[in-house]
């Protein structure tokens, strides 16, 4: 989801949204491909652990929310009584609140965390669709041939400009989702009644501790959205109420990632797949739910590219942008550069996505590196900048936990990957 859009399910009427329309926007900017991948995180885990992984990270994930509002509403505050002798209500954004707090280089690197983020979304969308269509039709295996044919089609789409034009297909997304989910609780369901059995038996509840960092990694990855915390608080008619919604909307989500993961690995055991679609049986019925899944992302592929192609068009098209000082051939010549640049883009993205031997690795790395900066350590350390020196040590010491902790995660995160293997 781009940083600074308005969330595309619901948008408030009149003076903001209401408690209902918030929730709903909060679920949809939350939920996302990643809740597929949750059964191979439980299998690599064990249920019990998975469980408890996917918990944390969503306690985690509510109080960093509220860590994060809690400062602008404070840096807010400030600035308005300085500058106008008056309380206000000013809105910022992940990275206007950046600057706030570290100035220019706080704005840069909260920016550079986001973008970081959302192109570990886009990849990690485009390698979802690559395995999943290979798996429906093995006649354009393997998944760098479905890429191949995929890329004109996103390169045309990153040229449409309206996020409203693109929003509708966030929801189709995540109604697939909600799709593919039940069949998965389905097909579970039939294996358990086939199989006649105790549910757990057979199924680890604690698979080994280097397990759980990966749960937690793919956990983390699920709770998309970090960064609409501001938007999504500041579009609400009575902002004192976002507190109740967003613990509704988070405490909702994790029960169900929960539910879904123990579901998932509990059909499927040492079977389970990292894509747990890629287990359901090959039928025609199976092969729609992939098919409309597919198709539904890689329209969403161009809502997901939005904050990326605004953060380098600022970079080049910009007043100070390189294409701007260097261009003289007007307007025309700045459109073509506009749409090269999206068109390299967009190429960048398919091709780091031929590189990704599995979907469940990489969500566990995004998730466990720049998701657990964008989403542990950024709140921490903007609330001991704005309210540190007069919170308690109490305050102080959740923050520095939350801040070591996503530090020491994000760190185990990339030895993992870069450590031989």
């Amino acid at each position: 989801m781009a940083p600074d859009a308005k969330v595309p399910l619901l948008e408030g009427r009149g003076s903001g949204a209401t408690p209902a329309q918030t929730l709903g926007n909060i679920v949809v900017s939350i939920v996302g491909t990643g809740v597929l991948g949750l059964p191979y995180a439980f299998r690599t885990a064990g249920w019990l652990a998975g469980a408890l992984g996917v918990a944390g990270a969503g306690a985690a994930t509510f109080y960093c929310m509220l860590l994060l509002v809690k400062t602008e509403e404070e840096e807010s505050g400030r600035v308005q009584e300085t500058e106008h002798g008056h309380h206000g209500g000013a809105n910022y954004t992940y990275g206007d609140l950046g600057e706030r707090c570290f100035g220019p280089t706080g704005r840069y690197f909260t920016e550079s965390i986001i973008i970081l983020c959302q192109t570990g979304g886009t990849v990690a969308y485009l390698v979802f669709i690559g395995q999943n269509i290979s798996s429906v039709l093995p006649a354009v295996s393997p998944a760098t041939v479905v890429l191949a044919f995929l890329l004109p089609a996103q390169v045309a789409l990153s040229f449409v400009r309206s996020l409203s034009a693109l929003a509708p297909f966030s929801l189709l997304a995540d109604a697939c989702t909600v799709l593919a989910v039940a069949a998965v609780v389905k097909e579970y369901v039939r294996l358990l009644v086939e199989r006649g059995e105790q549910p757990f038996e057979g199924r680890s509840a604690f698979a080994g501790l280097w397990g759980v960092p990966f749960a937690c990694g793919v956990a983390v990855f699920c709770f998309e959205g970090f960064c609409l915390t501001l938007a999504l608080e500041a579009s609400m008619a009575d902002r004192g109420r976002f507190r109740s919604v967003l613990l509704q909307a988070i405490a909702g989500v994790t029960v169900v990632y929960v539910g879904f993961g123990v579901c998932g690995y509990l059909a499927y055991g040492d079977a389970t797949r990292d894509i747990v679609t890629l287990n359901l049986p090959s039928n025609w019925s199976t092969a729609a739910v992939k098919v409309v899944l597919c198709v539904a992302l890689a329209l969403t592929f161009a809502v997901m590219m939005h904050p990326i192609h605004e953060i380098v068009e600022a970079r080049l098209f910009g007043p100070d942008g390189w294409v701007r000082r260097r261009c003289r051939g007007g307007g025309i010549v700045e459109r073509a550069a506009l749409h090269l640049s999206r068109v390299a883009v967009v190429a960048a993205l398919a091709a780091i996505a031929c590189f990704v031997p599995a979907f469940g690795e990489f969500a566990a790395f995004v998730g466990s590196t720049v998701c657990a900066l964008l989403s542990f350590v950024l709140p921490a350390m903007f609330h001991l900048r704005v309210v540190g020196p007069t919170a308690g040590p109490w305050v102080r010491a959740v923050d520095y936990f939350f801040l070591l902790s996503g530090l020491v995660f994000a760190g185990h995160g990339m030895y993992t990957v870069l450590s031989p293997q």
